[in-house]
């Protein structure tokens, strides 16, 4: 069997290494572009801000690893077309220029995604950066060196992460973005407001609800970021607006989603058998709404890597779909969510209530007792949950775990009033906050009155 990959870092990855494993005698070819591969790039933020001081600890596998499992990998190869009908794709050689074409009877599609680059006037000029991989992490960390003034433009989990990086380092930080919120994705307003509240005491500025219109710049280098609401000076800009699937390669040739991302089945194969996909270059089967989605997501590719491999020869194990749960710890916060925030939900059409508790998560017998804020989102009538968010200064973020299981198995917020939980005074209260949150959201019970012999 022979088996082409082309991209190699969360999802692919993930394909190969399990490709390897289960079919030692498949012949398998790696192509990718950069002159690294594995990189984790949720780690660029810990590795800007010095957390994280051995880049090297960001990757986890390496063409040497690879070669070890009889895998051939041709880095700084790019594919430049793939006809999945003949079974051949071509690639360039971006050392040499050399162009080679090859055969495959398994095709593994896994091209992750790219940043969202909008043609605003002056994107050309200097210091105006990108946070995708290995080569961005570095050019930040270097220019960071001169620069004082820093504005990213973009508040979704990149963007936050890496203001507060800079901010911890002594730098004027700046954070944009178009939305009246940051985290709007993840979070319903009462978790940003307060997440927004500590960035502010913090000293970075936020210019929320304001659209980049353009940049200005001097002698080449950027200055200025102007939006429709002001002006913010800059010496280094850091995109951070989103990401699109990188698919080009099998436009017209599979079927994908307005956006590009392509649909697979629930054993990972695409409409075009024998071609497979994983990772960011895909839509995922979203449970709360039950319909593909783009949600790119690290947690999401190495899963659906893994499932390639074990599908590649036959249908064997089902994709369980995803919550899109998510985490991220701003300053002293410990934040995760999972499903669809209420906002999110209404928007969607759902009829949906909410439950939301504040409460010591322990008992205040203990020597300290931190506050949680715990939210969970339910359909009304059916009472299924279909999103959860969680905050506290006490790492309580696993508890999102749990409630991503719920959402994954239809259950409802009554049963999540009394599923069975330990109780422990270090850990919890003998109603555990899940169980609380659950109580809160049941409804009264209707007593009808004796009828008098």
């Amino acid at each position: 069997m022979k088996v082409a990959v082309i991209g190699c870092t969360h999802a692919g990855t993930a394909a190969i290494v399990n490709t390897a494993k289960l079919y030692p005698d498949a012949e398998i070819t790696v192509y990718e572009r950069n002159d690294n591969i594995s990189f984790l790039s949720c780690g660029i933020a810990l590795y800007v801000g010095g957390v994280v001081e051995d880049a090297q600890g960001l990757f986890y596998s390496s063409p040497q690893q690879l070669a070890e499992l009889g895998v051939k990998t041709k880095m700084l190869h790019e594919v430049t077309s793939v006809d999945t009908d003949a079974k051949t794709l071509t690639a360039r050689n971006l050392n040499t220029g050399e162009v080679l074409t090859d055969t495959f009877d398994k095709l593994i599609v896994t091209t992750g995604s790219w940043p969202i680059i909008p043609k605003f006037e002056g994107i050309e000029l200097n210091n105006i950066v990108l946070s995708k991989n290995f080569n961005h992490s570095n050019t930040i960390i270097e220019k960071a060196k001169t620069a004082r003034n820093i504005v990213v433009v973009g508040a979704g989990y990149i963007g936050v992460e890496l203001v507060e990086a800079f901010q911890m380092n002594g730098k004027q930080v700046t954070l944009i973005d178009a939305e009246d919120r940051i985290l709007s994705k993840y979070l319903d307003p009462e978790f940003t407001a307060r997440t927004e509240q500590t960035l502010t005491e913090q000293g970075i500025q936020l210019a929320l609800n304001e659209k980049v219109v353009r940049f200005e710049g001097e002698n080449g280098n950027v200055t200025t970021v102007v939006t429709d609401r002001g002006e913010h000076t800059a010496d280094m800009v850091i995109l951070c607006i989103g990401f699109r699937p990188q698919t080009e390669l099998l436009a017209g040739q599979v079927d994908m989603l307005p956006n590009g991302a392509i649909i697979v089945d629930k054993y990972m194969q695409t409409s075009k058998k024998d071609v497979y996909a994983a990772g960011d270059s895909c839509a995922i089967y979203y449970n709360p709404t039950g319909q593909h989605a783009y949600i790119p997501l690290a947690t999401n590719a190495v899963r659906m890597g893994t499932l390639v491999a074990r599908n590649l020869v036959q249908p064997t194990t089902e994709y369980m779909g995803t919550q899109g749960t998510s985490g991220i710890k701003i300053y002293e916060e410990n934040i995760a969510a999972t499903g669809m925030t209420e906002t999110a939900a209404r928007l969607a059409g759902l009829d949906v209530e909410a439950s939301t508790i504040e409460d010591n998560y322990r008992p205040e017998f203990m020597p300290t007792h931190e506050k949680v804020t715990l939210k969970v989102v339910y359909e009304k009538t059916s009472r299924r949950i279909v999103g959860a968010q969680i905050m506290s200064h006490a790492d309580l973020t696993q508890s999102i775990n749990t409630i991503s299981v719920f959402i994954q198995a239809g259950m409802t917020v009554d049963q999540l009033a009394f599923v069975d939980f330990f109780f422990q005074p270090h850990y919890n209260k003998p109603w555990n906050y899940l169980n609380s949150v659950g109580l809160q959201a049941l409804p009264p019970v209707a007593v009808k009155e004796p009828v008098n012999a």
